[in-house]
């Protein structure tokens, strides 16, 4: 006998609380394999393929695209077991054997014990395997007609001809009603109490729609990246007493080193690998500016490891990968890991936890054409290094006056974890060895 299990949105980690639907993968009367992919939901922070735990039919879908669900919410519901299922290879059967088709932890997420394990709903199947198609959708939308099972059997306790013509007259159905006279007598006063409810307008529709539209422009709802994205800036800016400082740098040694090392072979090395390399080499020297601020606990907390974020711009809006343990890798390590990143991020494929634990930001804003900027600190993080464009300017070099390749760089920092002098220690340095990348030799 199949059974329907009821498969809701997971914790997808990070602290996320609910998810946008964006596109449904499966229909009802589908067959779905276990850990199938079945819909595509946008999270605060990246857009995720959500597999479902259980094999088997379709029944219902909860939710249309661009539906907003919260975490614990029902998904789909899956006839498992159904007869009208085609036979799996025998690895396969026997991996669904031992799985049992119980709850496992979905795939890239991992499971989280820190919560107790919650028994899933099970309804036995009343109709055939291709019935649900039509059948289990209906099971969510009917108590929008709670009239039917309430009525009574038996004679309706009317008294007055002129109530039941008034009733029967405007379509009122006397057993649907509850009486307000003695004994539950129905009173003439009840059946216009519900005509006046049949005949009120409903409001529903225009009640939606009107916040959206204002004569003043356009509404576009505060949610999803763009949500996200403006409550850790708006808590930066709440909490984190930042500074600016910035020094214009001779960058032509840099890229001349850069085109030396392209000219050898294999994989490029990228700018923002070479400034990546240099800022991890800085933030050893200068460890104030790792670190983040435990406002509970009143202390500063320095970070061991370098987990660099950087940002890119996409389709979706500002997002910030996150580079693992930075400190360990070269310029050519580097340069792959931020293009592995980078593409994942355009098409919307990055995962959670590529997009947390970040301990220092790299924005490389030159990109846009612009030279200088003064960025809000990617909270809980201490700080982050701007780079404007890199262009020819002239610079008095060797005592010359010359055209050289000239970028200006900005560190902004939370005044709490350090003063200007580390911070200007800080930037200084980044800028010698962008002047000069020997200095960086010193420390490899």
């Amino acid at each position: 006998m199949p059974q329907v299990m009821e498969f809701k949105l997971p914790d997808l980690g990070e602290g996320l609380t609910e998810a946008e639907i964006v596109r449904w993968l499966v229909a009802v009367g589908d067959v779905v394999a276990i850990d199938q992919p079945v819909v595509e939901v946008e999270t605060a922070k990246a857009m995720v393929e959500v597999p479902c735990p259980y094999g088997g039919v379709v029944t219902a879908r909860f939710g249309e695209e661009g539906t907003e669900l919260p975490v614990g919410a029902p998904l789909i519901t899956v006839a498992v077991g159904a007869a009208s299922l085609p036979e799996a290879p025998a690895a396969q059967a026997a991996e669904a054997e031992g799985s049992g088709n119980v709850p496992r932890p979905l795939i890239g997420y991992g499971e989280d014990r820190s919560r107790p394990a919650r028994r899933r709903r099970v309804r036995p199947v009343t109709a055939a395997v291709s019935a649900p198609v039509v059948a289990a959708p209906a099971v969510p939308a009917a108590p929008a007609v709670p009239a039917a099972p309430a009525a009574p059997a038996g004679p309706v306790p009317v008294i007055s001809p002129l109530v039941r013509k008034l009733a029967k007259d405007g379509g009122v159905d006397l057993r649907a009603l509850s009486g307000t006279g003695p004994d539950g007598l129905i009173l003439r006063a009840d059946v216009e109490a519900a005509l006046a409810a049949l005949r009120a307008p409903e409001p529903a529709p225009v009640a939606a729609v009107a916040p959206r539209v204002s004569a003043q422009g356009e509404r576009i709802p505060l949610k999803g990246v763009r949500g996200a994205v403006a409550e850790k800036l708006s808590r930066s800016r709440r909490e984190i007493p930042d500074a600016t400082c910035w020094v214009d740098a001779d960058a032509t040694e840099l890229m001349a080193a850069r085109a030396a090392m392209n000219a050898v072979g294999g994989p490029k090395i990228s700018v923002l690998a070479l400034l990546a390399r240099i800022c991890t080499a800085a933030l050893a020297r200068y460890p104030e500016l790792n670190s983040t601020v435990d406002l509970a606990a009143k202390e500063i907390v320095r970070l061991p490891s370098v987990h660099l974020g950087f940002a890119a711009q996409t389709e979706r809006g500002l997002v910030v990968p996150v580079v693992r343990d930075a400190q360990n890798r070269n310029p050519e390590s580097l340069s792959a890991e931020f293009a592995r990143l980078t593409e994942l991020a355009r098409a919307g494929k990055l995962a959670p936890a590529d997009l947390t634990g970040g301990t220092f930001t790299l924005n490389n804003y030159g990109v846009f054409g612009v030279d200088g900027s003064t960025p809000i600190i990617n909270h809980p993080e201490a700080a982050m290094l701007g780079v404007g464009r890199i262009i020819d300017k002239p610079w008095v070099h060797e005592g010359q006056l010359a055209v050289r390749k000239v970028v200006q760089l900005s560190l902004t920092f939370d005044h709490r974890v350090c003063d200007g002098g580390t911070a200007g220690g800080f930037l200084r340095y980044v800028a010698d060895c962008v002047e000069s990348p020997a200095v960086l030799l010193r420390s490899l």
